[in-house]
């Protein structure tokens, strides 16, 4: 039982609200000095590459924001589910707080491809199978964001939201396994549970720095966009006006 209020203590927006508070600024910090770091090992350290020159660097941002456009994805899609099921306004507001990351993930990755592929494969864009999937993944991620803002009511945007949501996580698989399952031009994954790394150390050490470095931030701007969300939603609410004035103190 009390394991149990453990798990649901800060379901309650308002104990989040505090909590979101509390982490985000040293969430920040964090991933300012991870990104820093992880910078200076693949672009200082890491040595240049036989094949592709140093040309290859921009695995050090694109393969994590490839990572993170994925996993946020799942992520939304989970809290979407928990929100319609359990009827769980924290997870909705989750939710939509994690999409407009995930997107913009989702772009960088798209855009730091395109500058890898340039000098790569001698073309911006090809509609390979895992850069079409990649792609629709954005479009997915915007029509969510456009869906919930589309309905006035919450509870019927957050439901809507949902359901898109659970049905777009289909393509994340596909994203994957796309190397594997057609004849495409996009190399395979970089890492995989089944084999060692194939890389340099200093290689591997700036891509998972890099991908911490992301993970903060994508925990730091969830947050405080949730926090947001809690406080449009509960601006009536006297515990905010408390929260807001221990906030600024």
């Amino acid at each position: 039982m009390a394991t149990t209020f453990r798990l649901f203590h800060f379901a309650s927006p308002a104990r989040f609200y505090t909590l979101a508070a509390r982490w985000s600024p040293a969430l920040w910090v964090l991933a300012a000095a991870l990104a820093i770091v992880a910078l200076y090992v693949g672009f200082f350290v890491a040595p240049t590459d036989a094949t592709q020159g140093d040309a290859y660097r921009i695995i050090f941002i694109h393969v994590p924001a490839a990572w993170m456009s994925m996993v946020l994805y799942l992520a939304m899609a989970a809290w979407a589910a928990i929100g319609w099921a359990l009827n769980a306004r924290l997870a909705s507001m989750f939710a939509r707080a994690i999409a407009p990351t995930g997107a913009m993930f989702t772009f960088l990755a798209l855009w730091t491809g395109a500058l890898w592929g340039r000098p790569t494969w001698g073309t911006w864009w090809v509609w390979d199978a895992r850069l079409t999937s990649e792609l629709i993944l954005l479009f997915l991620y915007l029509g969510y964001l456009a869906l919930v803002d589309a309905i006035d009511d919450t509870r019927r945007a957050d439901r809507a939201g949902a359901l898109l949501a659970i049905v777009g996580s289909v393509n994340v698989p596909i994203i994957y396994f796309s190397v594997k399952w057609w004849n495409t031009l996009h190399q395979g994954a970089s890492l995989t549970l089944s084999s060692a790394p194939t890389m340099a150390q200093s290689m591997l050490l700036a891509m998972l720095l890099m991908t911490l470095a992301f993970w903060a931030y994508a925990f730091a701007v969830v947050f405080k966009r949730t926090q947001a969300i809690v406080a449009e939603r509960e601006r009536h609410a006297q515990w905010l006006t408390t929260a807001r004035k221990m906030e600024a103190a």
